[in-house]
């Protein structure tokens, strides 16, 4: 069992002097760190009243203490400090002004080094996305806190339902039977805002929002997904803070955001300015220093503690929680360079960690630009390992609208050439901030099938939306794009986390995706082989997986009717010895130069080839 490490909220706190006091300490941040980091380093925050002039000091010749600097703010207090060889245990700051003194024990924690943890995620996984508030409450008692400022009410589209993580907890059986290896949870950070569901606008960086549990619950999900072979990944925003965050009302510096309340500039969405050879540096900091809503002040992260500040909060989550990897927010919209440096501090003292950034463009060229190691010409590395291939998800939205057909699906994979890994792409067909596929679709459950195929046989990290998995439709309202799971919900009269409460077309898409993720499981060629296809003509695309010696092949036929199609122009991957092997239907079939293969109207089969094993 996997001791929890609890963090108390309020640290002993001795006054010793018996005068009057000249300065007070409210908190500190981080509230504590670990000892073996491979960064020795640590910058503290303190939080307080009247902290110019301040002297602190530690009888802890291993937590030496190398510089202290006053904020602009008297408020706040910065201490540099070197924890070389550092052992766990509680280390004594004694802080001076004038005639009192406070003593402040700050803990030092042992790592956790187990090996399920921190483990990331790649293209072997499949990714799960949960809307917190909306997947399920296992926990009635923890929705309302007597001091929200939300507006809203459960029975407003926006307003909170009451999804929280006892009851994702309550579910990972369910997220496991369907086959699912890793889940994307967003924003569970206290969020005190007058709407406060989504996550994005925190007002604590360290607390989980009381409405969802606590931090040490967080944790506890964590170790219980990992007993499950489930790994978490964080949704994690570095652009901005919820406009109710204690700063806003007391900067710690007056560059501690861009702008202020009610003059400021709006978010410029060109994700394409700073690879952009032609453009401006004003259009540059439009999208780095821009607001995306008045209630999200935009962080300066070009501000030194700050950017501290950001980088040790991510880890101090990454090394409390045990996560596996994290998905950064807004990604475009942050000051880049240090979003070089966050990836870069984080990946170093966890290498097998996982990092996927939002980049919300349709342009392969302009995702391209935003990975590690990109062929697009840019003045440093991001070190961003995984981008969101919005191309892919454009491409198959076209599709399921019938906006385009599946060549527009080949031509974008036709532009993998751009990428330095197009397999560490996180490809989906929806998310929370789109509409659902199966809406897009016009509920055309054929082709709906179709795109689940090509999302999870083609190349990328295969990410599904919450629900996907039983036909959520929504429609163009995001408080309806993220609906409630039925069967999550106090007073829900019917539960599709069981195969009893689904209807036959929710059973039938269930069984269609978890199939699809068992085979995928199964050859390693769907999930990292490499992809051979071709041109589709008369609204049929083929294209090959191959992984060592495995070699799976994939039909999708678009047309209405059935198809005879003729193999031809593949019969270089196939021999005489060939037999190939239906992964739906088991039944095999025997390759010749003349082979034609039939198949079914608005549908995509799987084919292994193997050995002539084909018996007349």
């Amino acid at each position: 069992m996997v001791m929890l490490i609890r963090i108390p909220i309020i640290f002993f706190i001795l006054i010793v002097s018996i005068t009057a006091q000249s300065f007070k300490i409210n908190k500190i941040e981080p509230p504590n760190w670990w000892s073996g980091m491979k960064n020795s380093e640590l910058q503290i925050m303190v939080y307080g009243e009247n902290l110019d002039n301040i002297k602190v000091s530690s009888k802890d010749k291993r937590f030496k203490i190398e510089k202290i600097t006053p904020a602009q703010n008297s408020s706040y207090l910065f201490i540099d400090v070197s924890l070389k060889n550092i052992s766990d245990g509680n280390c004594e700051l004694l802080f001076s002004k004038d005639k009192t003194e406070i003593k402040y024990e700050y803990p030092i924690l042992k790592r956790d080094l187990s090996p399920q943890k921190h483990s990331g995620f790649s293209n072997e996984d499949v990714v799960y996305l949960i809307m917190a508030d909306r997947f399920c409450d296992g926990n009635p008692n923890n929705n309302k806190i007597d001091d929200s400022l939300d507006q809203f009410t459960a029975k407003d589209l926006d307003g909170r339902k009451g999804g929280d993580i006892e009851g994702i907890i309550s579910k990972l059986d369910y997220i496991k039977e369907l086959g699912i290896t890793s889940v994307w949870i967003t924003p569970m950070l206290e969020n005190n805002m007058w709407m406060s569901y989504h996550g994005y606008a925190a007002t604590n960086l360290y607390r989980i929002d009381p409405r969802f549990g606590t931090n040490e619950l967080y944790q506890t999900l964590v170790d219980e997904a990992h007993k499950r072979g489930i790994k978490v990944i964080m949704d994690h925003v570095s652009n901005h803070i919820g406009i109710n965050h204690e700063w806003i009302k007391n900067l710690p510096f007056d560059d501690w955001i861009n702008g202020k309340p009610g003059n400021h500039k709006p978010a410029n969405h060109n994700k394409m300015t700073f690879l952009d050879i032609h453009s401006d540096s004003i259009s540059v900091s439009e999208t780095w220093e821009g607001w995306f809503e008045d209630y999200m002040p935009d962080l300066n992260q070009r501000n030194e503690f700050l950017k501290n500040y950001l980088i040790q909060n991510t880890i101090w989550w990454i090394e409390y929680s045990g996560m596996d990897g994290i998905r950064e927010d807004t990604y475009a919209y942050v000051h880049q360079v240090f979003l070089a440096e966050w990836a870069k501090r984080i990946l170093d003292e966890y290498p097998n960690f996982n990092i996927v950034g939002e980049v919300w463009s349709g342009v392969p060229g302009i995702l391209a630009g935003y990975q590690t190691k990109s062929k697009i010409p840019r003045k440093y590395d991001s070190h961003l390992p995984v981008v969101t291939d919005f191309g892919l998800a454009d491409a198959l939205r076209k599709y399921l609208s019938g906006e385009a057909d599946l060549r527009e699906v080949f031509n974008t994979f036709a532009q993998d050439n751009l990428y330095y890994d197009s397999n560490s792409l996180l490809v989906f067909l929806d998310n929370h901030d789109i509409t659902r596929a199966l809406f897009v679709a016009n509920q055309e459950v054929q082709k709906f099938k179709i795109a689940l195929t090509l999302l999870l046989t083609a190349r990328g990290i295969p990410q599904i939306f919450y629900g996907t998995e039983i036909g959520i439709v929504g429609d163009n309202n995001h408080g309806n794009i993220r609906s409630p799971f039925p069967g999550g919900f106090n007073g829900d009269k019917i539960s599709s986390f069981t195969k009893e409460g689904r209807d036959s077309l929710q059973n039938d898409l269930f069984d269609y995706l978890q199939n699809l993720i068992s085979l995928r499981k199964k050859h390693k060629a769907l999930s990292s082989g490499k992809l051979i296809h071709f041109y589709p003509f008369d609204n049929v695309y083929i294209y090959f997986k191959e992984w060592g010696n495995e070699k799976i092949m994939i039909v999708v036929n678009d047309n209405d009717e059935k198809k005879e199609i003729d193999l031809k122009h593949v019969k270089h991957l196939f021999t005489a010895e060939n037999s190939i092997v239906n992964l739906i239907t088991g039944k095999i079939l025997k390759y010749s130069c003349e082979f034609i293969l039939s198949v079914d109207g608005k549908k995509a089969e799987l084919f292994q080839v193997v050995k002539n094993i084909y018996k007349e």
